[in-house]
């Protein structure tokens, strides 16, 4: 039985967007991205499979894993309908 799901978000900071998936759990506590926005006993929020983009400009950069500390996050929404990567 899976008890996790992943879902991907974007989320910002002062100086960084990022698109990557969280793991959450699959009904019940700690379901919803906000509960983990809300946790106050995590300080960072982990990415997985995270293309970053500097808001300055500046090539985007892949990572496997990103850790995100809560209190430099300016946004988060979910991603519906993320477009696939160029080829």
């Amino acid at each position: 039985m899976q008890h996790q799901r992943k879902e991907r978000i974007e989320l910002e900071t002062g100086r960084h967007r990022m698109i990557g998936s969280v793991t959450l759990s699959q009904n019940g506590f700690r379901s919803r991205v906000s509960d983990l926005l809300n946790a106050s006993e995590r300080e960072f929020i982990a990415l997985t499979d995270v293309t970053l983009e500097p808001l300055d400009g500046g090539p985007a950069i892949k990572r496997d894993f990103v850790a995100v500390s809560r209190q430099h996050i300016v946004f988060v929404a979910p991603v519906r309908d993320e477009a696939p990567p160029a080829s």
